[in-house]
């Protein structure tokens, strides 16, 4: 009997893999699981437009028929307990088994959690599932004051929507700057001062000692410094963590995620790791990595489909992020990190400007805010191994003119 492809996981990853599986063809049977009673949904609006508006619906990654009439069996509500590597087959906690002939992970991450005393008081939250964000547009109904603890996109998104709604808001950010690991300092620092235009509060360098309620409710923050923050509501965006538990407990190599190879096999090759979950050595820069990016978990599910088909290729996709915060849309290409000099294009002060990453002379990746065109041409540019000159770019050269040069010549070659 063909057990077909077992998915677990229905966020951008696994629903991609599904439908990947059927765009190349593959005729046995998909069974795809999702351990929430929704259909799938776009992630990225939660923390913008959904929860800002009363009568925001989810947005569907794909419509109910999709699923039906492409021969998906989608499972809402299914939950897995155990891997069972030899017997291939899933143990679900309903006591249910399912075989499978491949499978594939796609478990993505979930809130990391602070060990903060008043924690587990109610008004304090964290946002990853549409069942978060209903809670927080609940909450933030009925909150003037709230405090988000976290300075990273998720923490910052919210602070925005929430400022513009008229609530309180105060980041808290243990870090010296906001947004450590994902921007560079003077995108940070943009980032910040238009938040504080916008009426939010930020205190970098500083930390929250504890949570403090009444009748079980929270109503304020501690910091570090002894003051004390009024609150309704306490947004917990600290940064996410995969779900690698099932994984680990079946004897999966793990690191940092869910370790795969260049074709998204894991150190077992019938399983299949994407996603926010998965680990892998980047073509790019040649270290190890996990991303947490819609591109990425789609784009490795398109491949991982195509690995399950018997195609041998390694995944090459130019990394990029996005972030809309208050009026700013943030669009990162390409991973910086190692960086030596930066080349700044356009100008902060008309909250549009982009920042060059070079290592040498070599084009690591680009951060623009709200210079779209900029982020679509460093998607080419880079997916074509092109790195303009540092001086073309400080010049404001028509740098897509100098691609496609650089493209003709290649061909030529």
């Amino acid at each position: 009997m063909n057990n077909g492809v077992v998915i677990v996981g229905a966020g951008h990853a696994g629903v991609q893999a599904a439908a990947s599986l059927r765009e190349e063809g593959y005729s046995a049977p998909v069974i795809l699981l999702g351990d929430e009673a929704d259909l799938p949904y776009h992630k990225p609006p939660l923390s913008k437009t959904f929860i800002k508006d009363a009568e925001a619906r989810p947005q569907l990654l794909r419509g109910e028929t999709f699923y039906s009439g492409n021969a998906i069996d989608f499972r809402p509500g299914v939950r897995v307990a155990r891997i069972d590597v030899a017997g291939r087959q899933l143990d679900l906690a309903d006591g249910g088994r399912l075989p499978f002939d491949r499978l594939i992970l796609a478990t993505g991450s979930r809130p990391r959690v602070l060990p903060l005393p008043g924690a587990e008081l109610a008004g304090v939250v964290s946002l990853r599932s549409l069942a978060d964000a209903r809670l927080i547009r609940e909450l933030s109904a009925g909150a003037s004051d709230v405090v988000i603890l976290g300075g990273g996109f998720i923490g910052l998104e919210i602070a925005a929507t929430l400022a513009a709604g008229g609530r309180r808001v105060t980041v808290v950010e243990a870090a010296d700057r906001l947004l450590g690991r994902a921007v560079a300092p003077g995108v940070a620092a943009h980032v910040r001062r238009r938040l504080e235009e916008a009426g939010v509060r930020v205190l970098t360098g500083q930390t929250v000692l504890r949570l403090e309620g009444n009748d079980g409710r929270v109503v304020g923050a501690v910091t570090g410094s002894g003051e004390r923050l009024p609150a309704q509501m306490v947004v917990v965006g600290v940064g996410a963590a995969p779900n690698v538990d099932m994984a680990e407990a079946a004897g999966l190599a793990t690191g940092n995620g869910i370790r795969v190879d260049a074709s998204m096999r894991t150190s077992v090759p019938e399983i299949l790791a994407i996603g926010d979950a998965a680990s892998y050595r980047h073509w790019f820069t040649g270290q190890d990595v996990r991303l947490e990016s819609v591109q990425n978990a789609t784009d490795q599910a398109r491949l991982a489909a195509r690995t399950v088909l018997g195609h041998s290729e390694d995944y090459a996709a130019v990394p990029w992020f996005w972030s809309d915060i208050g009026d700013m849309k943030l669009q990162m290409v390409g991973l910086t990190a190692g960086g030596d000099r930066n080349v700044v294009s356009g100008d902060p002060a008309e909250n549009r400007f982009s920042i060059y990453h070079y290592l040498g002379d070599r084009l690591l990746g680009i951060e623009s805010v709200n210079r779209p065109a900029d982020h679509m041409l460093g998607r080419k540019m880079l997916a074509a191994g092109f790195s303009p000159a540092p001086d073309l770019v400080a010049a404001g050269a028509d740098l897509k003119a100098a691609l496609a040069a650089h493209q003709e010549k290649t061909a030529a070659e």
